[in-house]
């Protein structure tokens, strides 16, 4: 689903101009990429939590050339799902 795909829905179940639920939508992605650089958790409840983790630096082996490569640390987004999205992502067996 993009972007323009998720303003679409939002405007039309709540009746409001796709320009005001695009605003909304920018407005809240922007906070939360402002929380994330801040290695702020951020939970939303009944779908997950998305937070910051650090990743040590590293040696490893390019499987092509055989040249050993240095990795250095960095930072990479992590998501938690819900329990509840979880469950409803389940595919029950017969």
């Amino acid at each position: 689903m993009l972007k323009k795909d998720l303003v679409h829905i939002v405007s039309d179940e709540l009746v409001m101009q796709k320009q005001d639920v695009e605003m909304a939508v920018d407005i809240l992605l922007e906070t939360m990429a402002r929380g994330l650089e801040d290695e702020r958790r951020i939970e939303l409840r009944g779908f997950g939590s998305f937070s910051i983790r650090s990743r040590k630096p590293r040696n490893t082996k390019n499987p092509r050339t055989g040249k050993v490569m240095d990795i250095p640390p960095r930072r990479t987004l992590h998501f938690t799902m819900s329990k509840s999205l979880k469950e409803a992502l389940i595919i029950k067996k017969d």
